[in-house]
């Protein structure tokens, strides 16, 4: 069987490159020059990574220690920067490629929390966090409201993926094959979201309300 350590920084990294293509795709849609597109492409893919590596004591944060995360994220971004066109061609890529990054750091994210010893629920929440995090960062860079807070089912989307994992750590499954399973049900319930409308109540008021 692969090792933990093996594996798990290549989910780390396929999450980085996905999340990277969300950023940098936003960017050519919002006609930002190269370096802008490098900028909102690195944000996206490393932002939530870098709040779950300072919160579970993981300093320096990987996406600033390691050289392979830039790189990832740079040369995500440089494609979609000159390759548009193609990644245009993907039904809403935005947020196809976001659900996937999701997906890839929620579990990423659960896991390196346990293994820095945090409880199932912290690293659950953590794991959500990383999720979450890149996306919110990459919105907020172009004065858009977080799709985590308008969007359908994203957080929570998430949080089921670490559950997922959490619960075969803590009974002692292989961690590999729960963060496969994690990962593709987070995906799944964020794709459907997007395609049906899925979406937890909208505060709205009442008609006559000030």
């Amino acid at each position: 069987m692969i090792s933990t350590s093996l594996w798990l920084p290549f989910v780390d990294l396929a999450g980085t490159f996905v999340f990277a293509v969300s950023g940098a795709t936003l960017g050519v849609r919002r006609e930002l020059d190269l370096f802008g597109v490098l900028v909102l492409s690195f944000a996206a893919a490393t932002a939530g990574g870098i709040v779950r590596d300072v919160l579970s004591g993981a300093v320096p944060p990987a996406a600033l220690a390691e050289w392979r995360y830039l790189v990832v994220a740079t040369l995500a971004g440089v494609v979609v920067f000159f390759w548009a066109e193609h990644v245009e061609r993907l039904r809403n890529p935005v947020q196809i490629f976001d659900a996937a990054g999701l997906g890839l750091y929620a579990v990423s994210g659960t896991s390196k929390a346990l293994a820095y010893g945090m409880t199932p629920t912290t690293a659950v929440l953590l794991g959500s966090l990383s999720g979450i995090g890149g996306g919110i960062v990459r919105d907020m860079l172009v004065a858009e409201v977080p799709a985590v807070l308008r969007s359908e089912l994203y957080a929570s989307a998430a949080i089921v993926g670490g559950i997922i994992v959490a619960a075969a750590v803590a009974l002692s499954l292989p961690r590999g094959p729960a963060m496969f399973v994690g990962a593709l049900v987070c995906f799944a319930l964020r794709f459907m979201a997007i395609r049906y409308g899925w979406r937890l109540p909208v505060a709205r008021l009442q008609a006559g309300d000030d």
